[in-house]
């Protein structure tokens, strides 16, 4: 198992602040304090002022230059991992064992995530038979906290006519959950992109699985994650 810092040595306020950074720089890049602080609904003052105190730690858990953003030490990426496995792994039992919908389970793991301990990580692991999605498609880091390679191409980058396999939704916001849901718009569903707007990335498609189309906006359009087949 990777030598990290377990979440119960690090203050809920901490973990928090690490997952954030991670989610946001996933695409590269540091995460802007504005960024942070939407994202939590903190203030851009109170972010500086933590992201500094994670700077200042013995190890450091971030790096932060003002108008270069913050990114995670190697220490606080293993960190970060640490609590996105745990989030992640408790989604999965949620809408597994305890009959959640997709739409229910990141406020609850949200809050779960914080208070379970090593050997209760472990045992739901085994119990879920080490999964290695989440209910939305994104990965779970695995006990060694290395992560199974995951889609990475929007929905709206598909070419007009190419059918690809949905395999993630890179979104928690549970209105949007619910209405993809409604259109049976999940992980496993093929679709075959007709028609793409370029000025405002509206996609017109074909749900192969159910033979209806939809239209979709963009924010449909980019937290829809695809694969080609």
């Amino acid at each position: 198992m990777a030598a990290t810092i377990e979440p119960q040595l690090l203050t809920e306020s901490t973990q928090d602040y690490l997952k954030a950074i991670y989610e946001l720089t996933q695409a590269g890049g540091g995460a802007a304090t504005s960024s942070i602080a939407d994202r939590l609904s903190v203030s851009p003052a109170s972010v500086t002022n933590m992201v500094q105190k994670l700077a200042e730690r013995q190890p450091p858990l971030v790096t932060y230059r003002k108008h270069y953003g913050v990114e995670l030490t190697n220490e606080g990426r293993l960190a970060a991992l640490r609590t996105v496995r745990r989030h992640r792994l408790i989604e999965q039992f949620l809408t597994h064992v305890l009959g959640y919908s997709w739409d229910e389970v990141h406020q609850e793991a949200e809050r779960l995530e914080h208070a379970i301990s090593p050997l209760f990580e472990e045992r739901l692991a085994i119990l879920l038979g080490e999964p290695r999605f989440d209910p939305h498609g994104d990965p779970i880091p695995d006990a060694n906290l290395t992560l199974p390679d995951s889609c990475a191409l929007p929905l709206y980058r598909a070419a007009p006519g190419q059918v690809v396999r949905v395999c993630r939704v890179r979104n928690d916001n549970p209105a949007l959950l619910r209405y993809l849901d409604e259109l049976g718009l999940r992980p496993g569903l093929r679709v075959r992109v007709i028609s793409s707007q370029p000025v405002d990335y509206t996609l017109q498609v074909e749900l192969v699985d159910y033979d209806k189309q939809v239209v979709l906006g963009q924010a449909l359009g980019e937290a829809v994650m695809v694969e080609a087949i």
